[in-house]
């Protein structure tokens, strides 16, 4: 799949995170465990530069937790504060807490130097759509202070957002970059839902995942589906739909709606815990 995606609004939603960003103290840059470096947009690394940064590796309850920690690990060696995250369920909270007390140590330190008290630390939560932003900042905050949505672009614009006197955090929409010069990236965020569907073809997507489950995590297809997945991966996706009675007139396989069903299947983790970026391939 060669997939790009780039709306204007995030043209606009970039300079506006470009100005933005001079007023915070920390981005916390929330990514999809499943795909640690897919998920990283560059343009923020651009954003930030210069700014202390906490990563929170979201959506860890979806993500192989043995390839995570290895994840985990890796950008903890590269001096970002790393918390492994599980925002739906609010797990993973105490330690994002303590992650950012640590960050902002020095700072708060520097401030109380200048004779500076009671100044809360602002930091701008950033990330690619559909990465659970959102529901990073509810679980947070313990309210419901941000939209949230199961696909990309629900949030639209800035929004800030106040804990009590020490913290006030700056929701940002989703973005990605104008070019993703690897294919395989934008297949990735095309399976976890970070590309608008309406550009997709969701049989190329179903094809993409049951072939990486075939090489990785043999037996997940058998097993969710009753096929026989050591057939040819596009035959399988017309073995699925006829398991589940899914025929079209001129009895044809309906390959769209299970598609569909595999898509979703993936994203909600009905297919397992699966990593599909690894570290050994880490493109740096």
């Amino acid at each position: 799949m060669d997939i790009q995606w780039f709306p204007g609004h995030m043209t606009k939603a970039i300079r506006q995170m470009e100005e933005d960003v001079k007023l915070v103290d920390l981005i916390i840059e929330i990514i999809d465990a499943r795909i640690p470096v897919s998920s990283r947009n560059p343009e923020l690394d651009k954003i930030g530069r210069n700014k202390a940064r906490v990563i929170i590796m979201n959506k860890f309850d979806l993500a192989d937790e043995g390839i995570s920690r290895q994840w985990a690990k890796y950008f903890e060696e590269q001096g970002a504060g790393c918390v492994l995250m599980d925002a739906r369920n609010k797990k993973g909270i105490a330690e994002v807490k303590k992650v950012i007390a640590t960050t902002v140590a020095a700072k708060k330190a520097r401030d109380l130097a200048r004779g500076i008290k009671n100044r809360p630390v602002r930091a701008m939560v950033a990330g690619i759509p559909n990465c659970g932003k959102s529901t990073f900042i509810n679980t947070y905050t313990g309210k419901s202070a941000a939209k949230t949505g199961d696909k990309p672009g629900v949030t639209k614009g800035k929004q800030w957002i106040r804990l009590g006197s020490d913290l006030e955090l700056l929701d940002t929409p989703g973005i990605l970059w104008p070019k993703f010069e690897d294919k395989e990236i934008g297949a990735h965020l095309a399976m976890i839902g970070s590309v608008n569907s309406d550009i997709l073809d969701m049989s190329e997507v179903a094809y993409e995942i049951i072939e990486f489950l075939k090489k990785e995590y043999p037996g997940r297809v058998s097993e969710r589906y009753s096929v026989d997945e050591s057939h040819d991966s596009a035959a399988l996706l017309e073995e699925i739909a006829v398991e589940k009675g899914w025929i079209k007139k001129g009895a044809e396989a309906d390959t769209v709606k299970c598609s569909q069903m595999i898509a979703g299947d993936f994203k909600s983790g009905r297919l397992g815990r699966i990593s599909l970026d690894r570290p050994e391939q880490n493109r740096g």
